[in-house]
């Protein structure tokens, strides 16, 4: 069993003095963490680590009831991993005491991925983690075609690996963006719409799928029904071939909320039919807008608050990203923030001499640097501490569970994170 400890780092540690503390070793806190630089420890940074206990040594005016208290456990436990001590016992200043960690497992959790380019080490360390592989994908066109993709590769890792590989299908434009064309094309024309579930389900077929996700963005409001009634069609039918069938919808807030991205994601209905919902829960931090969280919890729950007000809670995947962004401040409209992973935040903190600050709000981490022509940057991204709080949010909620974009650049800790919190389901 993993237990779930994270430890900040302070002024003047060392990976050896924490190590020590916790009765790990070095060798575990660099590879757990993907630490680039054993030397180089980040004020502020968040690190997981693997203990079931720690040997805490006792100073002048300790009691056994004390010792429980500042670790948050109970003295029964405590008692119980020192059995040569009583609850009557006299503590002396050196003495040795054990503290245990309490088993803080929450439930089960189904977990997809999107993968787009992950490697064959990544898919290797990661598969372990999911119940689902949707590999990103497959774009439909007005006259009902889908593109193919290679995904030779992934899908036998993905089945060697007990996991299910879904086919992920949108309505992109090749090379551009999410088109409300190519959808309202399909969704609106009968003769677009039979080409288009017939090379669906011959793709399914033909490439062992275990299901689908329709990503389909953009879509124009007016077509909301036109979507409703084609799930509820590619439902039936794919139902009836043996199909588990999705789809990722934009983080609402309400029935009414405005936008080309929001309105045509009808949730009651998508809860209503389909098996899971992936809610997008994420950029509100983004490439070109200012700079704060990409996935605030406080706004996650807004959405979340929402969703399980009309649809079943065990339908609902939480967006997960695995990225961040670094801004150059101040913002300015029409410029672009640069993408960067959670591991690359920790080494430009680093390399920068910046300090790791943590917004109790969103529950993230940042941190502001100086570049080499003195300018400001602003870096928001994730850490141990802040998928910890998203991922309570599958317990709290009683989701279904949760699924990242994407899982393409390792990032150790949030797996590890999830394996400490949530027993993994697996339906193949």
């Amino acid at each position: 069993m993993m237990i779930l400890t994270i430890y900040t780092v302070r002024r003047g540690d060392s990976l050896y003095a924490i190590a020590g503390r916790y009765g790990v070793t070095t060798d575990a806190l660099i590879y757990d963490n993907q630490i680039s630089d054993p030397l180089q420890l980040v004020v502020g940074q968040a690190l997981f680590i693997r203990a079931t206990r720690v040997p805490y040594r006792v100073r002048q005016g300790d009691s056994l009831y004390a010792i429980a208290r500042s670790y948050n456990v109970t003295l029964a436990a405590l008692l119980a991993a020192n059995p040569s001590l009583t609850d009557r016992s006299r503590l002396y200043p050196g003495q040795t005491v054990i503290i245990p960690f309490p088993n803080v497992i929450l439930g089960d959790a189904d977990v997809n991925g999107f993968s787009l380019r992950a490697s064959t080490e990544t898919l290797r360390e990661t598969l372990p983690y999911l119940t689902y592989l949707s590999i990103f994908s497959w774009e439909a066109d007005r006259t009902g075609g889908i593109k193919p993709i290679n995904d030779t590769e992934q899908n036998a890792a993905a089945r060697a690996a007990n996991v299910a590989p879904l086919l992920s299908v949108t309505n992109l434009e090749p090379g551009g963006g999410f088109s409300g064309d190519i959808a309202h094309a399909i969704l609106t024309n009968e003769a677009a719409q039979n080409t288009f579930m017939m090379n669906l389900t011959a793709a399914l077929r033909q490439r062992n799928y275990y299901g689908v996700i329709f990503d389909f963005e953009y879509i124009f409001p007016f077509d909301r029904e036109s979507y409703n009634q084609f799930l509820r069609r590619a439902v039936r039918e794919l139902h009836a071939l043996g199909y588990i069938v999705m789809t990722a919808v934009a983080p609402k807030i309400s029935a009414t909320q405005a936008g080309t991205l929001y309105e045509a994601h009808d949730y009651p209905v998508h809860g209503e039919v389909v098996d899971f919902v992936i809610i997008m829960t994420y950029e509100w931090g983004y490439l070109y807008g200012p700079a704060m969280a990409v996935s605030p919890i406080n706004q996650v729950r807004r959405v979340l608050d929402y969703a399980v007000s009309v649809m079943p809670a065990r339908k609902i995947l939480m967006g997960m990203p695995n990225y961040g962004y670094d801004w150059t401040l101040p913002f300015v409209q029409g410029s672009a923030a640069d993408p960067i992973t959670n591991t690359e935040a920790i080494q430009i903190a680093a390399r920068n001499g910046a300090e790791i600050q943590f917004d109790t709000t969103a529950q993230a981490p940042f941190f502001n640097y100086y570049d080499s022509q003195r300018r400001q940057h602003e870096v928001w991204f994730d850490d141990a501490r802040s998928i910890q709080a998203r991922l309570k949010l599958i317990d709290d909620y009683n989701l279904a569970g949760l699924s990242y974009w994407t899982i393409d650049d390792l990032f150790r800790t949030q797996f590890l994170v999830l394996q400490s919190m949530y027993t993994i389901n697996k339906v193949i």
